[in-house]
């Protein structure tokens, strides 16, 4: 309850709590108190800082306000109440503003803040992963800085243990199921708005920023919030744009531009080759990075023999942030960390902010990729991904490494930022300079990535006029239910036929994956279940003994599409050893293509093979048993050892055709990726180049405007001039055409709106003159003016005065007739004389 006012000449910050005072330095850059505090206020206080910019002039408080709501804090401006709004009405246009209000509003506001549940001390997030939450409770122990006017503390110590106990397990109630239930549902309805799955993005992050906005929509509980969001088009907007943090300058980070322009730059623009290089700039968000880096490219490449281009891919979820950066155009407090220099040299005051030069926004390409699930760029030089991976899990981050090592080129660069490291990936990058955490990549073999891609969830739709990547559900009506139930059935009617052929033998029915549609009998002397997961692969519940010419039978069945039979095959069960055939029959006149496996005891008479029969007759003579039983014993085993050779062909056909598939599938992979990369990259180019064509045009567009009016401002003055004059005026081109007259003269020369155009030798008008046209063209020779004294077939005597027609390059174009009406003067002049000879013969008289 007091209010803080600082000394002249001095500057105010916040450390841990604690209000300090700096003496202010000279600078050739506007000073920025207000900024300068209100950062500090975010980097101390985090999610807990409040801003408020009230009445003021300039732009001071505009950076200081998204400092505050980049790290989760609310923003007020006031209204137009204002005496003096420049200072509010710059952070609102902005867009980092949450509440523009009187100071009225504001004071409540403040005061239901502080009654919110998440403030108070009773946080409605639920509990998330308990080494994130247990970091960030331990970050926030000592943390109990109360909120500017009256604001409630962080949770207090009960609420913390609460929450420590619920991240171990101890007694979670219903509420906090609810919570939990609440934030799966608005990540649910997040995803299907925009397409992104924060699920992915660190749990405590995305917890703060919908705590944020619950706070901001009046919202008590996430159960409440979800509700809120269910439909709500906009507020799902503002939410996706407060999860995806948006922190970006002007060359943020100077000491690591100086690397790059020292270290980095030369040694790229030394190798070899005219390409271009290539930057992959990651959550660009409005653009200054990318532009910070181009600038950067162009000061360091005219100090260089070799004239190079940069080709600079700057990506980013959000579509606003992306047009904002396109066009280029920043309020001049967001110009505050650039030189003089480079502000003259690369940007143009314009609309009361600076736009960057058309040569420079050439150079960068700013498109929407997911970075989790889009494929990445390839043959990138550099790759800045600065603050970005501190958001995303653990797991995740891992999973990136590897797709960074593949999109940079040999010898390739990895900018990221101060508070994240290559971590265990060091067979991949080496350090180029650990401060300020440039790598350079490694000549090794890039590891298998899989990025997770949209999965389809089923009743979720795309929201309309949103960015893409949302999974369309696909159609499980009845009908596909009913055409799945009759294919089965005539597969078994199919089944049964064959079955009761071979007298009913036990046996399965599979599809093509192996997979079991029916057991047909008692299998278990056969077939067992699988320990560990639960499948039906007939393969994976064959008993010892069974599966490799069960695999071997089923592959040449379905290569030869014929009936395939094994005979003396000996499984183990139980210890014991027993002998059963094979048989796998493809079924036909089916959609897709089905077996049936038929096992059959080799004890049976039945199907007994007679030579082995005649072999283990009762009636043979006794002397020749043992030697029957080496031959069947020699017998199975070259059964056995035929039966391995016929596997290990089928396991070697299989792997080369899967290799061989494989090598296609992955060179179509590639080969698609760049042709949609380059088609990406060549639709984006066409896209600028539309863009600014379409700028071009509508500043020409604008600039006709402006001649058209002022030509016709310029021609309303002609034609006044031209009647208050009340004079006969024709202008001539060189070939003595008419080009236009005056209406004085059309009525003195006899001219008419059809001899526009016509020689003036053509036209009869009345003046008393031969050598006209003689005249015209000896003015325009000569470029002297000349001028006689001429009657018309009437006798009024008319000045007849001729002058060269110059345009404003001094270039003579024509003549200019201008007929001037004497006749009173010359009457007067006539008069005088006879008046004068009157006298003169008088006195002489």
């Amino acid at each position: 309850n007091h209010v803080y006012v600082i000394p002249p000449n001095t500057k105010l910050s916040i450390s841990a709590g604690v209000l300090k005072l700096q003496p202010r330095e000279q600078a050739r850059t506007p000073l920025r108190s207000i900024d300068f505090f209100l950062e500090s206020l975010a980097q101390d206080q985090h999610e807990h800082a409040v801003g408020i910019i009230l009445s003021g002039t300039a732009t001071d408080g505009t950076l200081g306000l998204e400092a505050i709501k980049a790290e989760g804090g609310i923003t007020f401006a006031q209204d137009e109440s204002a005496k003096y709004d420049s200072m509010p009405r710059s952070a609102a246009s902005a867009g980092c503003v949450d509440f523009v209000l009187s100071p009225e509003a504001i004071a409540f506001e403040l005061a239901r803040l502080a009654k919110h549940p998440y403030i108070a001390g009773a946080p409605s997030e639920p509990p998330s992963q308990p080494e994130a939450d247990h970091e960030y409770a331990t970050a926030h122990e000592d943390d109990a800085t109360p909120l500017p006017s009256g604001g409630g503390a962080t949770p207090d110590v009960g609420a913390r243990r609460a929450r420590t106990e619920a991240e171990h397990g101890q007694g979670k109630d219903g509420k906090e199921r609810d919570n939990e239930s609440g934030f799966k549902r608005v990540l649910t309805l997040l995803r299907n708005h925009c397409g992104v799955d924060f699920s992915l993005y660190k749990s405590s992050t995305i917890q703060r920023r919908i705590a944020r906005r619950m706070l901001l929509c009046r919202s008590d509980t996430l159960a409440e919030y979800a509700q809120f969001l269910n439909g709500n088009a906009r507020e799902l907007y503002s939410l996706f744009s407060d999860v995806l943090i948006s922190v970006t300058s002007f060359f943020r980070n100077p000491d690591a531009f100086a690397v790059l322009q020292r270290e980095v730059l030369p040694r790229l623009l030394a190798q070899r080759g005219d390409e271009a290089l290539r930057v992959w700039v990651l959550g660009c968000s409005t653009g200054q990075e990318a532009y910070s880096i181009a600038m950067a490219f162009v000061e360091v490449a005219e100090k260089e023999p070799r004239g190079r281009k940069l080709q600079v891919f700057a990506t980013d979820l959000n579509d606003a942030l992306l047009d904002k950066a396109r066009h280029g155009l920043y309020a001049k407090s967001l110009a505050a960390d650039l030189s003089p220099e480079r502000l003259k040299r690369f940007f143009i005051d314009e609309g009361g902010g600076y736009r960057v030069v058309k040569s420079l926004r050439e150079m960068v390409v700013f498109a929407r990729q997911n970075l989790i699930s889009d494929p990445p760029f390839s043959r990138i030089d550099i790759i800045t991904c600065r603050n970005l991976l501190i958001y995303l899990e653990p797991s995740v981050q891992k999973k990136l490494f590897p797709v960074f090592h593949y999109a940079l080129k040999p010898h390739g660069f990895l900018w990221l930022g101060g508070s994240e490291s290559i971590g265990g990936f060091t067979e991949l990058f080496e350090p180029l300079d650990r401060k300020q955490k440039i790598y350079i990549k490694k000549a090794a073999t890039t590891p298998a990535f899989v990025l997770p891609l949209p999965v389809s969830h089923r009743g979720e739709r795309d929201a309309p006029g949103h960015p893409r990547g949302v999974a369309v559900p696909q159609r499980t009506g009845v009908g596909t239910e009913i055409d799945g139930f009759r294919a089965e059935q005539s597969a078994q009617r199919e089944a049964d036929r064959v079955t009761v052929n071979h007298f009913a033998p036990p046996g399965v029915l599979i599809n093509a994956e192996r997979q079991i549609l029916q057991f047909r009998g008692i299998t278990s002397a056969y077939l067992e279940p699988p320990t560990g997961a639960a499948s039906f692969d007939v393969l994976k519940m064959a008993r010892e003994g069974l599966m490799l010419p069960l695999r071997a039978a089923i592959a040449k069945a379905a290569r030869d599409n014929t009936t395939v039979r094994k005979e003396n095959i000996r499984i183990e069960q139980n210890g014991t050893t027993r002998t059963a055939h094979l048989e796998v029959i493809p079924l036909k006149n089916l959609r897709e293509p089905c077996f049936l496996v038929l096992f059959e005891d080799a004890n049976k008479p039945a199907r007994t093979d007679p030579a082995v029969a005649e072999e283990e007759a009762p009636d043979q003579p006794p002397a020749r048993t043992g030697r029957s039983a080496d031959k069947r014993r020699i017998a199975e085993l070259e059964n056995d050892l035929a039966e391995t050779r016929e596997y290990l062909q089928s396991i070697q056909e299989s792997f080369e055709a899967s290799s061989e598939e494989l090598q296609a599938a992955n060179e179509e992979a590639q080969s698609a990726n760049e042709e949609l990369q380059s088609l990406n990259e060549e639709l984006t180019t066409s896209k600028e180049e539309l863009e600014s064509s379409n700028e071009e045009l509508t500043t020409l567009n604008d600039e006709m405007g402006y001649r058209n009016a002022e030509l016709n401002r310029l021609g309303s003055d002609l034609v006044n001039v031209q009647t208050s004059a009340n004079q006969a005026i024709v202008l001539l081109g060189r070939d003595l055409r008419i080009r236009s007259f005056s209406a004085q003269a059309e009525k003195q020369l006899n001219l008419l709106v059809a001899d526009i155009g016509r020689p003036i030798g053509h036209i009869r008008h009345r003046l008393e003159i031969v050598d006209l046209e003689a005249l015209i063209t000896e003015v325009i020779d000569t470029v002297h003016a000349q001028e006689r004294e001429v009657q018309d077939q009437d006798g009024h005597w008319f000045s007849l005065r001729v002058r060269p027609y110059v345009t404003l390059d001094n270039r003579v174009d024509g003549a200019v007739l201008v007929v001037v009406d004497i006749d009173t003067l010359k009457r007067s002049e006539r008069a005088m004389v006879e008046t004068e000879a009157r006298y003169r013969a008088m006195f002489e008289v």
